[in-house]
């Protein structure tokens, strides 16, 4: 069980030192769910090791506040460690604020340690709340908790808005974009690269799927007055037999990351007219979400963080709240660039102030 009359940082620290890599969640939701259960003004439930939480104090609306429990795998960064400002790193890097570093301090435990703050404080919210820490959403989504709840209790994720706790530097990041994976093939004939006039060479003829690339001009699409700008990237290029062999196939992985008003089916029709002389193959295609700014509980969380809104760069589980009709939002502590990084380290300031916010929120 977690400290209850601790503060967001110490919270912070002590969801850091439970180490939680993606598949090995049994510790940190044991204590989540162990903490939460000794506050009786809420419902706890627990699916595997995602756990739910939930007030029932009769109001016309219900909200989600979610994060995850899981961390990438560590780059000997798993202890939470406090540092002040001007103290420096191995590596020589230095903080310019009260910091706590260690695996999962921005992406995002600190999320996880404001949403079980809240949870656990404010006993009577304006609006009944749904608490959810879930499992694995650094893996595939077969395995993520929000799928899994999804399955098996979606009355548990039903509201009118969602806001999730990743890290966005307490600031709001509406939305996120949409991201297709998909490989284009190329075709040749194997021959000695002696007598390389007896083949076809499957790599070079990658040539105009790179100009393709080269030359696409990213669109940029207007919603609710935020830019949501495409990317198309080639991500991994594969081929080759042996360093004498003309190679008779190859392949390029690309990445199309498309605006939230695209759907799924409309980024692979214009993945494919634009690669249309060649053999394409879809690997995953996950549609992005809509801003929801409109919704008015949301704007009242523009105001509340005096109007720092931002499009989502990236694709982010609100897009599976957006997928069951709920409008929803990216708002945590945390630089989202710090994430995954042997450096990572959320701000001791921005955890306090992310709290404040969504606090004055719930409360108003």
């Amino acid at each position: 069980m977690l400290n209850l009359s601790a503060d967001v940082a110490t919270l912070t620290e002590e969801l850091v030192n439970i180490a939680s890599v993606s598949g090995n969640e049994q510790a940190i939701a044991d204590a989540v769910e162990a903490t939460l259960s000794a506050c009786p003004w809420l419902t706890v439930t627990r699916i595997s090791n995602t756990v739910v939480a939930q007030t029932h104090l009769g109001h016309s609306q219900r909200v989600i506040l979610a994060g995850h429990l899981d961390t990438v795998p560590s780059a000997d960064n798993t202890l939470a460690v406090r540092r002040s400002a001007g103290e420096h790193l191995p590596t020589g890097t230095s903080v310019s604020q009260d910091v706590i570093f260690g695996l999962g301090a921005c992406d995002m435990k600190g999320g996880v340690a404001v949403a079980l703050w809240l949870a656990t404080h404010v006993q009577n919210p304006r609006f009944d709340t749904t608490y959810v820490f879930y499992e694995c959403e650094e893996v595939e989504s077969a395995r993520n908790g929000l799928t899994i709840v999804s399955n098996n209790q979606p009355e548990l994720l039903r509201a009118d808005v969602a806001i999730l706790l990743e890290p966005s530097n307490s600031a709001i990041e509406a939305g996120c974009q949409g991201t297709l994976r998909f490989r284009v093939s190329t075709n040749g004939q194997r021959a000695h690269s002696a007598r390389s006039w007896f083949g076809v060479n499957a790599i070079h003829a990658l040539e105009p799927v790179l100009d393709i690339l080269a030359n696409y001009e990213p669109e940029r699409v207007m919603v609710d007055g935020l830019e949501y700008r495409e990317g198309l990237n080639a991500v991994k290029i594969s081929g080759g037999v042996a360093s004498n062999v003309i190679p008779d196939s190859a392949s390029v992985d690309i990445n199309y990351r498309y605006a939230p008003t695209t759907s799924a089916q409309e980024a692979e029709t214009k993945m494919q007219h634009l690669f249309a002389e060649y053999q394409i193959d879809v690997l995953d295609n996950a549609p992005g979400a809509l801003p929801g700014l409109t919704n008015p509980a949301l704007a009242e969380l523009v105001t509340l963080v005096a109007g720092k809104v931002a499009p989502k760069f990236g694709w982010t589980d609100v897009a599976r709240f957006s997928a069951l009709g709920i409008p929803a939002i990216n708002l945590g502590p945390g630089d989202p660039s710090l994430a995954h990084s042997r450096d990572e380290h959320v701000n001791i300031a921005d955890l306090h102030t992310c709290q404040q916010i969504i606090q004055n929120w719930l409360v108003r």
